[in-house]
């Protein structure tokens, strides 16, 4: 029960950190490409590979600090199920040319993120 009550809290504040982002870059690029899911979704993969790296080198968390942060937080942050809509809404409308350019970037910028957390976290912490 412990644990799921750090999941909860985790998921309530990523989740209201990721409407706060998508509303703040609607906002800043005054447009409705989703900007705001691909930034969570690069910052929070870059933000999983420094959790994942720390945890393998430096720090060992209790089994619900560890939910909190990658079921909960993390998870509640990232958004691959509105990115899923958001891309067959691009499509529907027929803008095949940003649905691809939406999927590759959104898939290959959150890998990139994630490795790149890996790698300074270990030049950091090894």
């Amino acid at each position: 029960m412990k644990t799921i009550l750090f999941v909860a809290l985790g998921g309530a504040l990523g989740a209201s950190g990721r409407y706060a982002v998508g509303i703040l870059t609607l906002h800043i690029s005054g447009n409705n490409f989703q900007w705001g899911t691909i930034f969570v979704n690069v910052v929070g993969s870059f933000c999983l590979g420094v959790i994942v790296a720390a945890m393998t080198f430096a720090w060992s968390p209790s089994p619900e600090m560890r939910s909190f942060l990658i079921v909960g937080l993390l998870g509640g942050f990232t958004t691959f199920s509105a990115f899923s809509l958001e891309t067959v809404v691009l499509l529907e409308k027929g803008h095949l040319e940003l649905a691809l350019i939406y999927i590759v970037g959104t898939v290959l910028l959150s890998i990139a993120g994630l490795i790149a957390g890996l790698k300074l976290s270990r030049i950091i912490l090894a």
